[in-house]
């Protein structure tokens, strides 16, 4: 190339070339190359038999100093924390009565990775699923990658899940990629560790019982059935933009008791901004994603400091999980949440509930779009409750109640498969705690193992034709550990029955109330979403149903 081995400049890394570094043949995809100074390897240094490189930035057009050195700030971070897993790596190699091999995959160049491969696929149109499946086509049910300087395992199978969802706290624990704990917060129930996990659920639980349910069910439907008359018949409807404004709104009165529309499309678009920074290269300095994300959390935190300071001197009551977080006592003697706690925590019921919620309630009107036979199926089934309803009470009361969704059978299986097929979340993170087995495969402690989630909804030999929209599948009882949705196990999600009881009341009022046909079928997804969005965000074209 006309160069010493170790100098390389940005044009070269654009092109689709292969060189030798290290004694190790790389090749970079000019696609994955988007930063405006390219990261060049300089010379390298060695610790134990691991080479760690040097990194120093070419001045291109757009040359900011200091954006360069807020950059060369985080590539030390990740240097030290490259040289640290190198070095406790090295601190394990010792002779075992475990002979068990690693998992098979690629650690990728040296310090990055393939953090470059794994955000081109956030980056893309196939969404961040794509980078787990190709490895997982190249290398089998369980396979180790890096990014971000740390090695992470993916496996996928049943019992795998099994092993580490039923596992106690004792040689895994939950763990999110930095910029999510970030994001939610450290104190967020996503990312306590075991312990602390077990003395916020003992708070928040009881905040999910029966009662509160039912009261919420009848409280949603009115929301529903206010926020369906307003679209006209023949109109276009953004099916995602609707989900979100309803699930929003519905999550805010829940949680704070906010009903002001203008607080409330504030809060909706600080959540979006913080759920697009969840999967973005960690770096801090103004105008990136992530920076953004970090800055919209904090005036979300900000909004319920000053509403936690309010409620704590005031005598005045409010019906919602804010009130009943300041009140509580711990079962376990620690006492009632701090407001750290509780703003982390409200914060991650908002994203859960608004975001995750709004977009299985898109997939699922696609899927149904798809398959008449299986909507001429659930309509037969929701007219017949609705006239039920219209015969036993009177025309002004006729909202649903949490026992009318106890006598619906077929639509919960549409929900389920809609929420298999979809995969909203992916994947469930744990961070391993000591060496383990498995797969057959060993994993080392502080390794990161991932379940993988859409896999196992996928595969052929748990899902019989597992690529169709099948809800009669679920008459039969699934395999333990195949369906994880919401997860499994102590960590299993908090809101799973507000949310499939979320998805059956929009279901039922809108198969009762319009049909509909999707006119942007194209399944791609959203960039930069941790939860699966369709980017067209489902439009659909209404016809009002006349009773």
């Amino acid at each position: 190339m006309g160069r010493r081995a170790w100098e390389f400049d940005e044009a070269i890394l654009r092109s689709q070339c292969e060189w030798k570094v290290a004694n190790q043949s790389l090749k970079f995809c000019p696609e994955a190359i988007n930063f405006p100074q390219a990261l060049l390897t300089t010379a390298a240094g060695r610790t134990g038999h691991h080479p760690l490189k040097i990194l120093r930035f070419v001045r291109g057009r757009d040359y900011d100093p200091d954006r360069e050195r807020a950059e060369k700030r985080m590539l030390q971070k990740l240097l030290k924390r490259e040289a640290k897993g190198a070095a406790h790596e090295l601190s394990v190699r010792r002779p075992s009565s475990d002979s068990s091999p690693p998992p098979p995959g690629s650690r990728g160049l040296p310090l990055i990775g393939e953090t470059i491969q794994f955000m081109a696929a956030v980056n893309s149109s196939n969404g961040v699923y794509d980078f787990v499946r190709i490895r997982c086509l190249r290398y089998g049910g369980c396979f180790k990658t890096r990014i971000f300087g740390e090695t992470h395992v993916f496996v996928s199978s049943t019992e795998s899940a099994k092993q580490i969802l039923n596992d106690g706290g004792v040689n895994y624990t939950k763990k999110y990629i930095r910029s999510i704990a970030e994001l939610v917060g450290h104190r967020s129930l996503l990312c306590a560790s075991h312990l602390d996990h077990k003395f916020l659920r003992s708070h928040l639980i009881n905040l999910f019982s029966t009662s509160f349910l039912a009261s919420f069910v009848t409280q949603f439907d009115q929301q529903i059935v206010e926020a369906l008359r307003g679209w006209e018949s023949g109109s276009t409807i953004v099916l995602l933009n609707q989900a979100l404004k309803i699930t929003c709104k519905a999550m805010c009165k829940m949680l704070m008791s906010i009903q002001n529309d203008d607080e409330l499309e504030l809060l909706q678009k600080e959540v979006a901004h913080v759920c697009e920074a969840m999967l973005a290269f960690p770096w801090r300095f103004p105008g990136t994603r992530f920076h953004n994300g970090l800055k919209a959390r904090r005036r979300i935190i900000k909004i319920l400091e000053k509403m936690i300071w309010e409620r704590q001197r005031s005598e005045a009551w409010h019906d919602d999980f804010l009130q009943r977080l300041l009140s509580e006592e711990g079962d376990d003697g620690r006492g009632a949440l701090s407001d750290v706690e509780i703003g982390d925590n409200i914060l991650t019921m908002l994203i859960a509930g608004q975001d995750t919620t709004a977009s299985a309630i898109t997939w699922m009107v696609k899927f149904l779009d798809e398959n008449p036979d299986v909507l001429q199926n659930l309509k037969d089934e929701q007219f017949e409750i609705l006239m039920n309803k219209h015969r036993d009470r009177d025309r002004e009361n006729c909202f649903l109640t949490l026992e009318d969704l106890g006598n619906m059978c077929y639509a919960p299986k549409v929900v389920k498969e809609s929420l298999r097929l979809a995969s909203v979340v992916p994947w469930f993170p744990r961070l391993v705690l000591q060496d383990s087995q498995i797969q057959g495969y060993k994993v080392n402690k502080g390794w990161n193992v991932n379940i993988d989630v859409r896999s196992l909804h996928s595969h052929p030999s748990i899902f019989h034709h597992p690529t169709i929209f099948d809800p009669s599948r679920f008459y039969e009882e699934a395999k333990p550990y195949s369906f994880l949705a919401f997860g499994m196990g102590g960590r299993q999600c908090l809101g799973m029955n507000l949310a499939k009881a979320m998805m059956l009341v929009f279901l039922h009022r809108l198969v009762t109330s319009y049909r509909w046909k999707v006119i942007d079928s194209d399944p791609s997804i959203e960039k930069w979403a941790l939860f699966s969005k369709l980017k067209s965000g489902c439009p659909i074209i209404v016809t009002r149903i006349e009773s």
